[in-house]
């Protein structure tokens, strides 16, 4: 089998497989985010791609998550962190979520044999699920803007690792190869090397760099968020 990762959506359809498991990630903030709330029970959740789709949820009476350029929207019930999904809040409970970058790699990637959410909090258990199912996968990294970056790069480096050391994987292309480079290269400090990312000024200049740490800790939850498309619509619920 084989592992190859995609360094933004935009870039998708070259590396698209039909028959493939799709790891879609984005550190910084919404996957992260998702696993969470999986893992503080919430029953399901709704990416959406637009703002417009999640203000009609909401005047319907939906709980949402809805943030763009990083900040919050006025008229949603969560914004972006990990932080805001507590089982206090969302335990039982059915939200609609949408974000600048996460939601929209979900979109594009909906076509393939399954989509998984992925990011550091649950990457052993995301690695656990390609496993199970012995298929090829692809790690599609959100990016900013159809632009590549540092976090979602160097988490599938981080999943390549994790697969290849099982021996029943393999790198796809040099893609594969660089970001499980990247990760060796800069495991031993994340939070240093994210210095230099694109994202961590946004936010920063938010004061919203409190779940940053949080966004690089490995291994903090079993909850892999996987896609099901229920008449038309997608739908997040959390892998048995």
């Amino acid at each position: 089998m084989k592992i190859d990762v995609c360094f933004s959506p935009a870039l998708y359809p070259v590396y698209h497989d039909a028959e493939s498991v799709v790891v879609v990630v984005d550190v910084f903030r919404a996957t992260t985010t998702m696993a969470t709330a999986f893992q503080n029970g919430v029953r399901s959740i709704r990416p959406v791609a637009t703002i417009e789709e999640a203000i009609a949820y909401k005047e319907k009476g939906w709980l949402v998550g809805a943030e763009r350029n990083v900040k919050r929207c006025d008229f949603a019930d969560f914004g972006n962190s990990p932080f805001d999904y507590t089982p206090e809040m969302v335990k039982g409970k059915d939200v609609v979520f949408t974000t600048t970058n996460g939601t929209k790699a979900i979109t594009v990637a909906k076509d393939a044999y399954r989509v998984v959410i992925g990011a550091f909090v649950n990457l052993q258990a995301v690695a656990d699920y390609c496993l199970k199912h012995q298929r090829d996968v692809v790690v599609l990294a959100s990016g900013w803007e159809d632009k590549v970056n540092i976090e979602d790069t160097l988490y599938g480096g981080a999943l390549t690792e994790v697969l290849l050391n099982t021996g029943q994987y393999q790198t796809a292309s040099d893609a594969a190869v660089i970001a499980r480079d990247m990760w060796n290269t800069h495991k031993q400090d994340l939070n240093t090397y994210m210095e230099q990312t694109d994202h961590l000024p946004r936010l920063k200049a938010n004061r919203l760099e409190d779940s940053v740490p949080y966004c690089l800790s490995l291994n903090l939850t079993n909850a892999v968020p996987e896609l099901h498309i229920e008449n038309e619509m997608l739908i997040l619920r959390n892998y048995k």
